[in-house]
């Protein structure tokens, strides 16, 4: 401790509380003491306590009149109540006023100590222990992410280095620096990973990891042949970052979590590839091939998702599934709280799609908007926007009412995104895309090196716009950038939110099977 925490004990058996002054007075603590409530609550009015141990039976003012008005004056301050009773109505109300902990008499010195601890000192303790478990860890992680040859491997490195990042998150330490390098490490070593392996999905696809084609033939069809009712939840641009902060703050109250799993989404991880690819269960050159009239070139101007229901239903048919299905995209609340409303209709179907655009959204907004840039300056701001967003949206009553019906919950997306950081120039005539992580054109000047390039479409799933096309793909944070105005493009996309290229975050997305805990 770097200064002597504050403590007041309100007890009208004060000279019962000596030895206790003395053990924490030893223990660098700064004690005062009231008789009670009445000058307790004075003290307050005058000065700032750590921490308040309060005697629930005392003359005059009650123990809980007492922390009523304490609270008032300081509702941060946690107070702590100690009481001779057990009676369960005692404990329901010390609890319904935010207490922070409750002791019965008689108490002992380490049940003091431990009351502080929890109650001071815990995010502090917490943050020790987290730096020095990941310290241990480090080295290990290192070797597995250097050593790493499957897909299964990496998805066990990702999971890894997301967990240390939430442990870790708001340290502000040389450990939290020390794992954005180890990150960062990782995306090199992983797209080394995709240049080399990608290719061989396609030529041997029955070793391949599962991907953004097979969702509903591996993970959906199964639980609908089944007899199950099926709600396939698609949050667009969804990390596995956030899946973990909005599966352990909302759906866990609502929720029994029956798989927890990764995917790879398929290249260019972008909605006009991913998701068509996920809804009609081809790849995007299949797609082209066979329903011509439902894929979008490139070069179109038309929104390149518009054809999602048709294509849903073109999967369904090919496997001869004799399944009922509704299909919704959700891009404003209004439209989301009707959804809920009619929820017991809807889920008559058999299984029912839901697309909710938010978080690409509130990507695309982290680039435009410079008051999002500001309040989601960091992956960790990032994370507690969207939490936010999920905890007061009309999402938040949408679990809530799933979560009384006999369905199962299937949440996933089609891609992730990264923060991008470093410039890398690209020249392409008029007709290139003007996606930040990937390009694809008949021309296009690049240095080899610093990107993964595609000279065969066909070779991976890919339909070629013109004759020559050449596909190239940005990795680790980089981001594509024209020669002309460059210092203006480059300082305006630096630090935003991208995919549609090669790195763990746009790769390894969540694909999550949940049912209601009642």
């Amino acid at each position: 401790m770097n200064r002597r925490d504050k403590i007041l004990w309100v007890d009208d058996e004060i000279d019962l509380l000596r030895p206790y002054v003395i053990f924490l007075q030893e223990k660098n603590y700064d004690v005062t003491l009231s008789t009670n409530g009445q000058d307790a609550i004075e003290m307050c009015q005058k000065q700032h306590f750590d921490i308040i141990f309060l005697d629930e039976n005392m003359p005059g003012i009650s123990g809980l009149e007492t922390l009523t008005q304490i609270k008032q004056i300081d509702a941060s301050v946690p107070i702590v109540m100690i009481t001779k009773s057990e009676e369960e109505n005692l404990m329901d109300m010390a609890i319904g006023n935010k207490i922070a902990d409750y002791l019965i008499k008689p108490v002992n010195p380490k049940q003091i100590l431990l009351a502080l601890k929890k109650n001071i000192h815990k995010k502090d303790i917490i943050q020790e222990q987290a730096t020095s478990n990941y310290r241990s860890d480090f080295a290990q992680i290192g070797m597995q992410i250097n050593d790493s040859t499957s897909c299964d491997s990496w998805m066990d490195i990702y999971r890894k280095l997301v967990f240390w990042e939430l442990e870790l998150a708001n340290t502000h330490n040389e450990m939290d620096e020390l794992l954005m390098m180890q990150k960062s490490d990782a995306n090199n070593m992983f797209a080394k990973f995709i240049k080399k392996e990608y290719a061989t999905w396609f030529e041997q696809p029955e070793n391949r990891p599962l991907i953004s084609p097979d969702l509903f033939k591996k993970k959906v069809f199964p639980l609908l042949d089944k007899g199950e009712k099926v709600f396939f939840l698609l949050i667009d641009n969804f990390r596995f970052d956030q899946w973990r902060i909005i599966r352990d703050n909302i759906l866990s109250q609502y929720f029994t979590i029956t798989e927890d799993d990764l995917y790879y989404s398929i290249l260019p991880t972008a909605t006009q590839y991913a998701r068509n690819a996920i809804f009609s269960g081809l790849m995007p050159l299949q797609l082209q091939k066979t329903f011509p009239n439902l894929w979008i070139e490139e070069e179109g101007d038309e929104n390149k998702n518009q054809n999602e229901e048709a294509l849903i239903a073109s999967q369904i048919k090919r496997f001869c599934k004799p399944y009922t299905f509704s299909y919704r995209k959700v891009n404003n609340s209004a439209f989301g709280e009707k959804m809920v409303e009619l929820l017991p209709q809807i889920l008559r179907n058999d299984l029912n799609i839901c697309v909710l655009n938010f978080i690409d959204m509130l990507s695309h907004a982290r680039t435009e908007s410079q008051m999002i840039r500001e309040l989601a300056n960091n992956e960790e701001a990032y994370r507690s926007l969207t939490l936010s967003w999920f905890e007061h949206s009309f999402a938040h009553d949408l679990f809530r009412e799933l979560a009384k019906h006999n369905v199962k919950l299937i949440i996933t997306t089609d891609h992730g995104a990264v923060k991008v950081t470093n410039p890398v120039k690209v020249v392409g005539d008029k007709n290139t895309n003007v996606n930040l992580r990937y390009k694809v054109s008949k021309s296009l000047s690049y240095n080899e090196k610093e990107v993964f390039e595609i000279r065969n479409p066909e070779k991976f799933g890919l339909p070629s716009p013109n004759v020559s096309s050449t596909y190239v793909f940005a990795t680790k944070s980089d981001f594509f950038a024209y020669p002309n105005n460059y210092n203006y493009y480059v300082n305006y996309y630096k630090d935003t939110v991208q995919h549609g290229g090669i790195s763990l975050e746009e790769m390894l997305v969540p694909i999550a099977t949940l049912e209601a805990k009642r």
